[in-house]
């Protein structure tokens, strides 16, 4: 699998279509349809570019929408897709995402994997859909992630195991590409640089010892 950056774009060629990557396609295509800004946050960031590991679901914020552009998403989901949360539109809208809860959305008859929404809850989701990145798929599909310096952060902030290993996918596949000041001050914003230094640098401490 290639991937390129080209004008701010990252181009990944040549990546065998997964399940995953099927559902995360035609499900954003209905978000771009209505002309809704999304962001695709957490483990799918890391496996798009080659972490091997499965994952269940697919996070991303979407922009705050009225009812009237949420039920014509919901009816064009509804040809692929059901949500597993709640089947009542207004319900899903009024009870769920316009009070911060996550909607999750599977293909017709399954439960995983799914797509989870939520509308961005602080100032940093609001950034990351402000500045999320473009990938170009196979020259066919695009899809938008979070900005990897915030993503690497975010990852060590969760701190699990998993989440610690897609950071380190990440930043070891791009560090020469990263912006270091944008991450150094996510790093100190979450307050994981301790951890940032643990996890991915312990090799260049190792060698200075």
């Amino acid at each position: 699998m290639l991937v390129e950056i080209i004008d701010n774009v990252f181009h990944i060629n040549n990546k065998e279509i997964t399940e995953l990557d099927t559902l995360v396609i035609d499900f954003v295509s209905v978000l771009d349809k209505h002309n809704i800004k999304y962001v695709i946050i957490s483990g799918y960031v890391a496996i798009i570019f080659g972490r091997s590991r499965n994952s269940e679901d697919v996070d991303l914020f979407i922009e705050k929408m009225d009812y009237n552009t949420f039920k014509k998403i919901w009816v064009d989901l509804n040809i692929k897709f059901e949500c597993i949360i709640e089947d009542n539109i207004k319900d899903a809208f009024f009870e769920y995402l316009n009070q911060g809860l996550p909607l999750r959305f599977a293909k017709k008859g399954t439960f995983i994997p799914n797509m989870e929404i939520k509308n961005p809850k602080d100032e940093l989701d609001i950034w990351s859909i402000r500045n999320r990145k473009e990938i170009r798929l196979n020259k066919q599909h695009r899809i938008y992630i979070s900005p990897l310096e915030l993503q690497i952060a975010y990852k060590l902030y969760l701190s699990s195991d998993k989440d610690i290993e897609d950071a380190k996918h990440i930043y070891n596949r791009f560090k020469n590409k990263l912006d270091n000041k944008l991450l150094d001050y996510f790093l100190v914003e979450l307050k994981v640089m301790a951890r940032f230094r643990k996890y991915l640098l312990w090799k260049i401490y190792q060698k200075s010892i």
